[in-house]
């Protein structure tokens, strides 16, 4: 689905977030945990679950080496928002960990950095089973056909209230949500290595990936690249096989 009006914005908020209460309801629960990391789709999705839990969302702000900017904007949102928020600085813990990993040496910079979502996602785990709720993902369509996102860390999540959306709805979505202007504003970044942005990473745009899904034409080289990176991240995006002595 792609959203292009505000009236389709409005009509598909509103269906997402009636979604989030009914699925928080149906698991005996009474509200959500969001990881505010000061991007587009973590904003979007807290907003969304604040229209139906005004006050059983909960928004976490978690440093770890973290680019100042990042807190800065997910406090803006949270206050713009009136979300209850707590902060949990993970720095110190991430480098104690880096300090007893012992072939750190040899280990690359991104598994090393892929310890930061995985400790977020434990705090935001360890926060939803505190207060019975939730834990809301944050990854969007985009993201995910090309496995732009770390396997139990920001992609574990009880629910995904906006994988069916690309990154160019979201943008609309965050227009309609009167999302923070920085927020709308700021490069997308996965936050995880200093002075990092999806773009530089991957090679293409968000707008690219649109195309992708239009079936717009791309330059070959841009499709070869999305298509790998979609080949290469099936086995983060299913449930890990089973061996079955019925059909070894």
């Amino acid at each position: 689905m792609y959203i292009k009006t505000k009236e389709q914005a409005e009509n598909i908020a509103n269906m997402a977030s009636k979604w989030i209460k009914t699925k928080v309801e149906e698991a005996g629960c009474k509200g959500t945990v969001v990881g505010l990391s000061g991007g587009i789709d973590s904003a979007v999705v807290a907003a969304l679950s604040k229209k139906v839990f005004p006050n059983d969302t909960l928004g976490l702000v978690m440093p770890c080496h973290s680019e100042p900017q990042d807190a800065e904007d997910a406090y803006t949102l949270a206050k713009q928002l009136d979300i209850n928020y707590k902060e949990v600085n993970l720095t110190s813990t991430f480098d104690e960990m880096y300090y007893q990993l012992t072939d750190q040496k040899i280990a690359s910079d991104m598994a090393l950095a892929n310890i930061k979502p995985r400790l977020r996602m434990t705090v935001q785990y360890y926060y939803a089973q505190t207060f019975r709720y939730l834990v809301l993902g944050t990854s969007n369509k985009s993201e995910l056909l090309i496995g732009y996102f770390t396997k139990y860390g920001d992609g574990a999540a009880d629910l995904s209230p906006i994988a069916n959306f690309t990154k160019m709805d979201i943008y609309r979505l965050a227009e309609y949500l009167n999302i923070p202007q920085c927020i709308i504003d700021r490069p997308p970044t996965a936050g995880i290595i200093s002075g990092q942005t999806d773009q530089d990473e991957l090679g293409f745009t968000y707008e690219d990936i649109e195309k992708y899904f239009m079936g717009e034409d791309l330059p070959v080289d841009i499709v070869n690249k999305i298509q790998k990176l979609e080949k290469a991240s099936k086995h983060k995006k299913t449930l890990p096989p089973v061996f079955d002595l019925d059909n070894r």
